[in-house]
């Protein structure tokens, strides 16, 4: 039998591990936090990397998080499981807002809290222009590459307006499509085969 027969091998496409990139969890990857999720990568280097998951809302408003917020139309995402207590947050602002690390050409993660919190409150922020998180997945130096090595993550890359949309668990197949036909028989696995 040939080794191409092996559907849950993660056949490298050369694509490595950087800012801006997302990882797609392979189809049984699992854990609360990273069953079937799609998490974008906003820092990597040989120190280790950052990301937050794009694909899993939580059902409460931010104002529960931090009661003193403006009142803003906006979803919260589990970002992952470090420092849940926390809040994180890309944006389109740019350098608008003061300390932001720019991931993709016109999106940017976290900056001046304060100072996005005015910018909401005077109404110069649409929902769109930035995405929330509680808490952020974390990998130490040489952990993300070797979950790459063990097939449990497809890299690609994305287009960062996609990023900006309000995705859900669903969304997990729409970015497995995007990677294409060779991941397309991941699309038709249950979430969980014993039960099948």
């Amino acid at each position: 039998m040939s080794n191409d027969l092996d559907i849950f091998k993660i056949k490298t496409n050369n694509i490595a591990p950087q800012k801006g990139r997302i990882l797609i969890a392979e189809p049984f990857l699992p854990g609360d936090y990273f069953n079937r999720s799609v998490i974008l990568l906003v820092a990597h280097s040989n120190k280790g990397a950052v990301g937050f998951i794009l694909n899993k809302k939580v059902d409460f408003p931010i104002q529960e998080v931090f009661p003193d917020f403006p009142e803003f139309d906006t979803q919260v995402y589990l970002g992952g499981p470090v420092s849940t207590d926390s809040i994180y947050f890309i944006h389109k602002l740019g350098d608008k807002l003061k300390g932001s690390i720019r991931v993709l050409d016109n999106l940017y993660w976290g900056g001046d809290f304060e100072e996005l919190k005015r910018q909401i409150t005077i109404g110069l922020l649409k929902p769109s222009d930035v995405r929330f998180f509680l808490g952020y997945s974390g990998w130490e130096a040489g952990q993300l590459e070797q979950e790459i090595k063990e097939d449990s993550w497809l890299v690609t890359d994305i287009d960062e307006e996609i990023v900006m949309r309000e995705l859900n668990q669903a969304s997990w197949v729409d970015f497995v499509k995007k990677a294409g036909d060779r991941y397309s028989v991941w699309e038709n696995f249950p979430e969980n085969p014993s039960l099948n």
